[in-house]
């Protein structure tokens, strides 16, 4: 396990799924919530159906002396969700979520300004934030200074805009997020995926200038003329590897979406149809050691020109301090024989969990692993 596993704050606890991968990162941040020395637990993202990490979940909380009295859900992805329902069945718990097809057990609506409690002692308080998926929300833990941000803010990178999810609704809750970190009193995020954040506000601050940034990209495509979603990939993913472009037209079509919302696309055009919804099944870090991917730091805390595909424009330091643990090369771990576009195009097709990044490019950002 990681630095993440265990990482947290007086009243949350993080227990690191082993689902490992250049989608999910170092694996889902599973959160156990509760008040010091309570013995009623709220366990948040139970992460996938696996057995193993389930059963980590309720020894920790055992160890504590505390039972899980509720299941919180972030958003419906099956990293996230997959173990919610086996959870419930060896705890009697019920589980909230906005998506009604994932809630279990009386009451378990969750909506915004809710107030989730365990011993009946208020603990969370429920942050509206779609936009990686329609039903995503937040969790303030105010008692903390803390908020969990399940996949709308990564510990590593930016989130992408799922099949059923919405530019336009993501950006909004990443300006609702940001509101909150100027009270003094929020002084941690805690992601769904990677290491948690110490400075909400400088994070916000580049996922709100790393989109517009996209956005303006996208717009200055359609000013010379492109119509098509292979013509803007190819103008603005040029220096892209042809093979990889399935990703980038995934991101592309989002923001056209928004374009459109806002009446913002070219007289006459149209925006896309659906792409397949998520990013290709993730490989597990023994794949990538398979495939001879180098985990080592970048020398001297310095990631190279083109290493990672938009860097933040802020301060210096917040780049090493989102994306500067470890560089991965994608294509090396996904083409490892020159895999044809197709090859790709179906794993686009794969309903699997997916967590990734919108910075398709050159490369990913993941965190050491040991191989095997």
């Amino acid at each position: 396990m990681t630095s993440i596993d265990g990482s947290g704050t007086t009243r949350a606890r993080c227990v690191l799924a082993p689902n490992p991968s250049l989608m999910t990162l170092d694996g889902t941040n599973t959160w156990l919530i509760a008040e010091p020395g309570a013995a009623a637990v709220i366990v948040v993202d139970p992460g996938p159906d696996d057995e193993g990490h389930l059963s980590r979940v309720r020894a920790t909380a055992a160890d504590a002396g505390q039972r899980i009295e509720k299941i919180v859900l972030t958003h419906r992805h099956e990293d996230h969700s997959g173990g919610a329902r086996r959870l419930a069945d060896l705890t009697g718990a019920p589980v909230l979520a906005v998506d009604p097809a994932y809630r279990l057990g009386a009451a378990a609506a969750l909506g915004p300004g809710d107030v989730v409690r365990a011993g009946g002692t208020e603990l969370l308080r429920v942050i509206e934030t779609p936009g990686h998926t329609s039903d995503s929300v937040s969790l303030l833990l105010e008692a903390d200074g803390a908020v969990l941000t399940g996949d709308t803010v990564l510990g590593r990178g930016t989130t992408v805009i799922a099949s059923d999810g919405n530019l336009g609704d993501y950006l909004r809750s990443l300006d609702r997020l940001r509101a909150l970190a100027d009270d003094p009193g929020l002084r941690v995020l805690l992601p769904g995926h990677g290491p948690l954040l110490s400075e909400p506000a400088q994070t916000l601050d580049y996922y709100i200038a790393h989109r517009a940034e996209r956005l303006a990209e996208i717009e200055a495509a359609l000013a010379a003329g492109c119509r098509t979603l292979a013509d803007i990939v190819a103008r603005v993913y040029v220096d892209v590897d042809q093979a990889l472009w399935p990703f980038a037209e995934w991101s592309v079509r989002a923001q056209l979406a928004y374009l459109a919302d806002r009446g913002a696309l070219p007289p006459g055009m149209q925006p896309p149809g659906d792409l397949p919804g998520p990013l290709p099944h993730p490989l597990r870090v023994d794949q990538q050691h398979r495939l001879g991917v180098q985990l080592d730091p970048a020398a001297g805390d310095e990631v190279g020109e083109g290493l990672v595909d938009r860097l933040p424009r802020g301060p210096d330091q917040l780049g090493k301090f989102l994306l500067g643990q470890v560089v991965i090369d994608l294509q090396a771990v996904l083409l490892p024989g020159a895999e044809p576009r197709r090859q790709i195009e179906q794993r686009l097709r794969n309903p699997a969990r997916h967590v990734g990044e919108d910075q398709i490019g050159h490369d990913l950002v993941g965190a050491p692993q040991s191989p095997g």
